[in-house]
């Protein structure tokens, strides 16, 4: 059986038929535990969500006062999540910007962000470089927050979901940001919520507002 490719075409095929089948569990998944743990206590201001997927996190930020910036590749659920928004109305729509891009390539503009969100992403290249270039839109004393999928059970050594692709790692993400500019508030792998299904990797930092500097920044 030949492994999947992971590209654009393979992503809006698997979309495209999962809206099909599955549309209305779709739009009951709810926002990503770990962002809703860790990020809820932010003030809003300027977000990426760096494959945005279905949309939920992205309207979940902007329902709370975030003006976000939601890029994927796969137009089928640019589309879909766009319908969410604008059935959410105009307060929720109206904060969000959708960009068709691929992260394989896409950078986002340096320092723009207060907040970029990278979840469950393919990488296509390195770890390393995709880490590294969307750490680059995030502003000084703004939040980088990346989680991945494992894909082995560390438990069970049993193949999960992620089987195949690059994701995040604890060890790449925090090898490529520097610990001078950086400041990490979470750094670890979590068990996810079904057993058997493996662990997330888990990354929140922090720009530090001036290189070199230590301890928590305001």
């Amino acid at each position: 059986m030949n492994k999947p490719t992971f590209d654009n075409d393979y992503w809006d095929q698997l979309w495209s038929k999962t809206l099909r089948e599955h549309a209305d569990k779709v739009a009951l998944r709810p926002p990503n535990t770990h962002l809703l743990t860790e990020i809820a206590t932010l003030p809003p201001g300027r977000a990426l969500d760096a494959g945005c997927g279905h949309g939920a996190e992205t309207l979940w930020l902007a329902a709370r006062g975030w003006r976000v910036d939601a890029v994927d590749f796969s137009p089928t659920a640019l589309t879909h999540a766009r319908s969410l928004a604008e059935r959410a109305g105009q307060a929720v729509a109206g904060r969000i910007d959708w960009i068709e891009g691929d992260l394989a390539r896409w950078t986002p503009a340096p320092g723009r962000y207060d907040l970029v969100v990278c979840l469950y992403v393919h990488i296509a290249g390195t770890v390393e470089d995709m880490v590294e270039r969307m750490a680059s839109g995030v502003a000084p004393g703004g939040t980088l927050f990346l989680v991945g999928h494992r894909p082995i059970d560390p438990a069970t050594g049993a193949a999960t979901l992620a089987a195949n692709q690059v994701q995040v790692s604890v060890e790449a993400a925090v090898a490529a940001l520097d610990p001078d500019a950086w400041e990490f508030l979470v750094a670890e792998e979590r068990p996810r919520a079904h057993a058997g299904t493996g662990v997330d990797a888990l990354v929140c930092a922090r720009r530090r507002a001036r290189e070199g500097s230590s301890g928590m920044q305001t």
